[in-house]
């Protein structure tokens, strides 16, 4: 069986991000990248915008997370996954291995 499941997305941090510590030690960090860009599609222009929840986990990729606050720009490669919330709905979260800032031009 062939199975892909790889997603880079570009974007901007939009929510606090969040830093825990699982009981198993591993260090996460959570936060929500808006995307917004214009693709073409059967010829025409279309909007393409979407909020998706990231999570960052592993001592490895601690450090840049440090660098991660509301507005920085970044893009984020990772696989998809469906966690469930609190109120028992399903949401596809962004499990991201690697992370790049981009640089504004400030």
């Amino acid at each position: 069986m062939i199975t892909a499941n790889c997603l880079i997305l570009s974007g901007i941090v939009c929510k606090t991000p969040i830093r825990k510590v699982s009981p198993s030690g591993v260090p996460h960090c959570q936060f929500v990248l808006e995307h917004r860009s214009v693709r073409q599609e059967a010829g025409f222009s279309r909007q393409a915008w979407c909020r998706i929840p990231l999570v960052v986990s592993g001592k490895q990729m601690l450090e840049i997370t440090c660098y991660i606050t509301v507005g920085t720009q970044i893009t984020a490669r990772g696989f998809i996954s469906c966690h469930q919330g609190r109120n028992g709905l399903s949401k596809i979260v962004l499990h991201a291995d690697q992370i790049d800032l981009i640089n504004s031009g400030d």
